[in-house]
């Protein structure tokens, strides 16, 4: 690819690569970030670097970084993203472990959905609530702190009976 060439994911490459900037700016990922990545193992491979210095990206590279965003923002640990990419670089033989490593990861981020869920279902009911009462003119006092007496101390209104 010539110093002038449109890489694969639509940026300038030089000497046959997508610049970390341009990486960067595809990813969503600081250049800061992209280093992080390579000084942690996170690739599945060195990435080059031209005559002078500069990092060379493949598109192949990109898609690797946009799976592993999506890996984090489900809330894959870096350790894990590392361990699955240590195994996807050490080559065929290991699909077993990548898929049990997954599925792991998808029975936590489903258990996290179900509790979002149900968090969800206790704020669409308060929002129904609220708007009912808004809607009926009867929402003056809603939440409204109950006034603090002899007889009504936190005690006895917290204690079961």
């Amino acid at each position: 690819m010539s110093e002038d060439a449109v890489g694969p994911a639509g940026g300038r490459a030089g000497a046959g690569g997508l610049s970390i900037g341009k990486v960067a700016e595809v990813t969503g990922l600081s250049v800061h970030a992209l280093r992080f990545f390579e000084r942690e193992g996170l690739f599945l491979r060195e990435i080059p670097r031209s005559g002078g210095g500069q990092r060379l990206y493949e598109q192949a590279d990109v898609d690797w970084l946009l799976l592993c965003g999506r890996l984090r923002d489900s809330g894959m640990p870096i350790a894990t993203v590392k361990r699955f990419a240590e195994l996807v670089r050490s080559g065929p033989g290991n699909e077993r472990e990548r898929l049990a490593l997954l599925q792991e990861h998808e029975r936590d981020v489903r258990a996290r959905i179900d509790d979002l869920s149900a968090c969800l279902d206790v704020i669409q009911g308060k929002v129904s609530v609220y708007e009912q009462h808004l809607r009926d003119g009867t929402a003056a006092g809603l939440w409204a702190p109950v006034p603090a007496s002899p007889s009504n101390s936190l005690d006895q209104r917290t204690s079961p009976r």
